[in-house]
């Protein structure tokens, strides 16, 4: 077992408190982090703003550089990353290199992103323009269903826009976003990347700190409420990326063969811990019992396991609050009488996490299963009869996350794409999404958007600046 330290002001640091992390697949501690509080928070602001002083007069290239060597880190030592990403998060080594290389991709991307200076006018009596200027420091907080993606996705931002930042990863998932700190202690100046970690108590003290000027966050929604309120008081920026109960259309041109394999991935990766998942299924009638049979019989030719086994497909719940609540929602479905294509079973006896591949044959509308973001292995499949009335059904939640469209015909599934009330919509792929592109929730999924140049204008304010010409002085 490993102790990792604290990034803070350009050293890696503890307080001689500690935090112990579970591998999720045999609930064996694997390592320990500092348990920190307030005064190591007010260490990690302290230095951020000492070190903003300095970032926000760099030059978009002198950024842009440390951003590279930060991408360049993360890359050239992903294969010892990737194994520790496992062992904390549980999800099988594949998805834990995709992760691993997809944040050094993102890095790289980002590092490219400019904000450019806009002419409002440029005549005879006055040249304006409106420049972007960082907020300030920001303070980042961290999931543990993607830990190394959403901090890369915190920090790159701030710091290409000029901001620094404090980042507190999730209790639950420290020890890779430790390892990362720990090779780019010298690669970002002392003081404008700060990694602290501590219990849940330690978010709400990042929020209504008063000298954090931006908060960054993803997770559920009624946190991210929570967040919103605690960064009032001083009207601090936010941008909250949150939950999804994320809906998939499948029209009855559809391909069953094509199509069933990447459902079920667009439902299970990550044993269904993404935000962006597939939680509810809608195929047309006339294919449903073709296409789901399709999708269970592929279920059973994956293997639920360790994810640092070879050959495992869908990994453990990462932890046992989030086991219990996907156990729960699948004893209300066994309660209510719903149907189960596969899964619904449970061993007791065993150690880990898991939860098997649970597929049901179209639960109602009403289910908790169906109006509920299950986050784990769960699918539920559903049948419809017309565009207009599933467009309705898949309307008909309080998130707006993202959403998918399967058809021969593309041209129809924009049409439909575009009926839909959420921030992000694939036709015929699935949990795409691009760097340059903003990312970002409709209704309660979320506030302000990430990635592209949308999501770097969320670390900066606009300041307009004119020049009266010809002016008597």
């Amino acid at each position: 077992m490993t102790d990792y330290k604290n990034l803070i002001d350009g050293e890696m640091v503890d307080n001689g408190e500690w935090l112990e992390v579970l591998n999720p697949a045999n609930e064996q501690v694997v390592g320990r982090v500092p348990a920190c509080g307030k005064d190591e928070l007010d260490r990690a602001v302290a230095a951020a703003r000492r070190a903003f002083k300095d970032w926000k007069k760099t030059s978009q290239e002198e950024r842009q550089k440390v951003v590279q060597g930060i991408a360049a880190a993360i890359k050239d030592n992903a294969d010892e990353l990737f194994r520790l990403l496992t062992t904390e998060q549980g999800k099988p080594h594949a998805q834990a290199q995709q992760e691993i290389y997809g944040a050094a991709g993102l890095a790289a991307a980002q590092s490219t992103l400019t904000l450019d200076d806009v002419i409002n006018q440029d005549d005879d009596t006055r040249l304006s323009r409106t420049r972007r200027v960082p907020v300030g420091v920001v303070g980042g907080i961290v999931p543990w269903n993607f830990p190394i993606m959403m901090a890369i996705q915190k920090i790159v931002p701030a710091l290409v826009a000029g901001c620094t930042i404090v980042l507190k990863p999730s209790p639950f998932t420290p020890l890779t976003t430790l390892r990362i700190a720990e090779l780019i202690k010298d690669v970002v100046p002392a003081g404008t990347v700060n990694i602290i970690t501590g219990e849940d108590n330690l978010g709400p003290m990042i929020t209504e700190h008063p000298d954090i000027d931006k908060i960054t966050f993803t997770g559920s929604t009624a946190t991210g409420k929570k967040i919103m309120e605690g960064a009032s008081g001083d009207l601090k920026r936010i941008t909250l990326e949150l939950g999804g109960n994320d809906a998939s259309i499948v029209l009855p041109d559809a391909d069953v063969e094509k199509v069933a394999e990447q459902l079920f991935w667009s439902s299970f990766s990550n044993a269904g811990q993404v935000c962006i998942a597939a939680k509810r299924v809608y195929i047309h009638q006339d294919i449903y019992d073709d296409l789901s049979k399709a999708i269970a019989e592929y279920a059973k030719t994956v293997v639920v396991g360790d994810g640092s086994q070879q050959g495992t497909g869908v990994g453990p719940i990462q932890n046992k609050k989030q086991y219990e609540r996907v156990l729960e929602l699948i004893q209300d479905a066994k309660d209510n009488g719903y149907k189960f294509l596969t899964g619904g079973d449970k061993d007791p006896s065993g150690t880990g996490y898991y939860v098997p591949i649970t597929i049901l044959d179209n639960p109602p509308e009403d289910a908790r299963i169906v109006a509920e973001e299950q986050f784990g292995p769960v699918m539920p499949l559903m049948k419809f009869e017309s565009v207009d009335e599933v467009i309705e059904r898949a309307n008909n939640s309080e998130y707006g996350l993202a959403g998918a469209v399967w058809t021969k015909d593309t041209e129809k599934g924009v049409e439909i794409a575009e009926q839909l009330e959420t921030g992000t919509v694939w036709i015929n792929e699935f949990m795409q999404l691009s760097p340059f592109a903003p990312f970002g929730g409709h209704k309660q999924s979320g506030f302000g958007a990430e990635y592209g140049i949308d999501g770097l204008k969320e670390f900066t304010y606009p300041q307009v600046i004119t020049v009266k010409r010809d002016a008597a002085v």
